[in-house]
């Protein structure tokens, strides 16, 4: 569902295992065609619900296909401040759902260090995505604006928001130039997380956000209005187009 001049695609699905199938064979179609090239991709990875159906359903294909996965670097778009073995970590889902089974190696994962003090994770995630993107693409500085990813894969909440980019933020997070930072006050717990910034999300070569589960229409429905003020609003405001997997089904004119 889209037209000409439209900041989103909204693409629509009758149950969350059939966006989750349609959302992985897309970013496998991604992947396969940076491979050809002999091109280094970057992804941004979220936790949840939805993203364990993902997880699922590429690995799933990926084996079917024998898709290579040699190119691709692992980031996350957000996690919680809590060790990597932690149930609430981003990185342990990853981990167990996708990366165990498809043998990524570890040299290619950049989690973000939940553990550390989040000021320090923060600094050492910004490093290691520059630096990355830094070598992949050889013509831009080290010290250019926000590095683009190839593609950040974002969730919803039922308030609208994406990452740990919430409602009512402080100017300091909704102007953030760098890449992360901290929340220190999530309404979500637990409280303290890192994320990805609406700078680094803006600055993404695609921003995909899959949305299923109860409670999320009005949400949808307001980030999909122009004036909407959700951070999924903003995030659509800021891009030129953002893809939305979505099984709620909601007219986007209303």
């Amino acid at each position: 569902m889209t037209s000409p001049g439209e900041k989103f695609e909204l693409l629509s699905f009758a149950t969350a295992d059939e966006l989750a199938h349609a959302a992985a064979t897309a970013w496998l179609d991604e992947i396969e065609s940076a491979h050809r090239a002999g091109k280094i991709y970057c992804v941004a990875l979220s936790g949840g619900r939805g993203a364990q159906q993902l997880f699922a359903s590429v690995v799933e294909q990926a084996m079917a296909r024998t898709i290579s996965f040699a190119h691709v670097h692992f980031f996350w778009a957000d996690e919680r401040c809590v060790p990597p073995d932690n149930s609430e970590s981003n990185f342990k889902l990853a981990s167990e759902l996708m990366f165990a089974p498809l043998k990524i190696p570890q040299k290619q994962i950049h989690r973000i260090r939940g553990e550390d003090s989040p000021e320090a994770a923060v600094k050492a995630a910004e490093t290691e995505l520059r630096c990355v993107i830094v070598k992949a693409n050889k013509s831009i500085e080290k010290d250019a604006d926000v590095p683009k990813l190839d593609l950040i894969l974002l969730g919803m909440g039922e308030d609208g928001h994406v990452a740990s980019l919430f409602l009512n933020a402080p100017a300091e997070i909704v102007h953030c130039a760098a890449s992360f930072l901290v929340v220190e006050n999530s309404p979500k717990p637990p409280p303290r997380r890192i994320s990805l910034s609406y700078a680094a999300i803006a600055a993404a070569r695609q921003v995909w956000v899959l949305i299923s589960g109860a409670g999320k229409t009005k949400a949808l429905r307001e980030s999909l209005d122009f004036s909407g003020r959700t951070p999924l609003g903003r995030v659509i405001q800021l891009r030129q187009k953002t893809w939305i997997f979505s099984q709620i089904e909601v007219d986007k004119k209303s």
